[in-house]
């Protein structure tokens, strides 16, 4: 059950990155712009977020599993589209469906998690999951390099759509509701009123969801500004920028991996400010080596950027299982409102960090120990009261 929430997860990442290398073949084989083409991208990323925000309130009134299993074989065939569109405009379309499911699937695997642990026993659930999904930030962009010669793009997403095939298989057979008749809310827009208010009402809800947030928006800062970094300013190749973004990524995993066998001797509260704390102390080292030394050196700024995406690895788990734990009632209204924040923010960083041009660090070098203290101040000022249990 929870490899088959981390696919769903992982789909996102799988979305986004596996037909990144096919950009401009596919504005050349639609007879479309280069901004088109890119458009695809941001109505994807912008259905994550709706879907997450429609599905995850909804969820809480009338079970999950059914929800997850639309929004899976929805996802499937939405892909499915994408590989048979005939112009731009169907795929952007297409893209947008495909975004809203896999928003949906997504808040409503954390959903499942957070109906059935509680505490130090989700943290750790929450961490494996984000072990076997953070494998595709990683195997995605290679492997739709290596799938572009031989499939196309148009194959991309048929591998897409037998992904989202595997989804449903697994949802059918192994994911049982999670979120029993007695444990549901009534419809209707008073009872989404409610849920909404319950959860934003929640002070340490909001810390924990906050830091989750800023968590990402760090984590954001890297994926979009670090090809032009590692490439433009450190003058490595390609194929090296991809070896540092995995070594980067299997930084942040065996993070997660610590965070799990430590869970049980340690708090989940402890190594979430553990985390937060190694974020900004070594975002604070990126910042002096990029901004107010202007060093070019790959190992002056490689090293604190390694340990800043290593950190997520104990922030992002940690943070989930906090916020969902402090509004267990109404679990799939809480998962909704930290996924928009999440993928909100991160559309926002995305221009951000490339506002100086392709040739400096200096933004992703800010955003990063920024985002650090931002989640710090979070949970100093809405999460200071953190259960004993936590």
């Amino acid at each position: 059950m929870l490899c088959i929430l981390a696919l769903i997860s992982a789909i996102a990442p799988l979305s986004t990155d596996m037909y990144l290398p096919g950009l401009p073949i596919m504005a050349e084989s639609l007879d479309t712009s280069a901004a088109s083409v890119q458009l695809t991208l941001t109505t994807f990323m912008a259905g994550l977020g709706i879907g997450q925000l429609i599905i995850g309130p909804i969820s809480d009134g009338i079970g999950r599993r059914r929800l997850l299993l639309g929004a899976a074989a929805i996802t499937t065939l939405a892909s499915a589209a994408c590989a048979l569109a005939p112009n731009i405009e169907f795929l952007i379309g297409a893209r947008l469906i495909q975004g809203l499911s896999g928003g949906a699937a997504i808040v409503l695997a954390r959903a499942c998690i957070a109906d059935r642990a509680r505490g130090n026993g989700a943290a750790k659930l929450f961490s494996i999951m984000m072990i076997i999904g953070g494998v595709a930030p990683v195997v995605a962009p290679l492997l739709g390099g290596v799938l572009l010669g031989p499939v196309g793009w148009r194959g991309i997403f048929w591998v897409l759509t037998a992904a989202g095939a595997v989804m449903v298989a697994g949802v059918l057979t192994l994911v049982p509701e999670t979120l029993p008749p007695e444990r549901r809310h009534g419809g209707g827009l008073k009872a989404l009123v409610a849920n909404l208010g319950y959860v934003a009402g929640n002070r340490r809800y909001l810390g924990y969801a906050l830091a989750f947030i800023f968590g990402f928006g760090a984590l954001f800062s890297y994926i979009a500004a670090s090809p032009f970094v590692v490439q433009n300013v450190l003058g490595l190749t390609p194929s090296q920028f991809s070896m540092v973004f995995a070594v980067n990524a299997v930084g942040m995993v065996a993070a997660a991996t610590i965070t799990a066998r430590l869970l049980g001797r340690l708090s989940a509260r402890t190594l979430l400010n553990f985390g937060v704390a190694l974020l900004t102390i070594s975002g604070s080292v990126l910042f002096c080596t990029a901004a107010l030394f202007n060093s070019t050196s790959p190992a002056a700024l490689l090293i604190p950027l390694f340990v800043s995406v290593s950190s997520i690895g104990f922030i992002m788990g940690n943070a989930t299982a906090l916020a969902q734990g402090e509004v267990t009632a109404a679990a799939g209204t809480g998962s909704a409102l930290m996924g928009a924040g999440q993928f909100g923010l991160a559309a926002a960083v995305s221009p951000l960090v490339g506002i100086a041009g392709p040739d400096t660090a200096v933004p992703m070098a800010i955003a990063i120990p920024t985002f650090g203290l931002l989640a710090a101040l979070s949970l100093a000022l809405f999460a200071r009261k953190a259960d004993a249990a936590n």
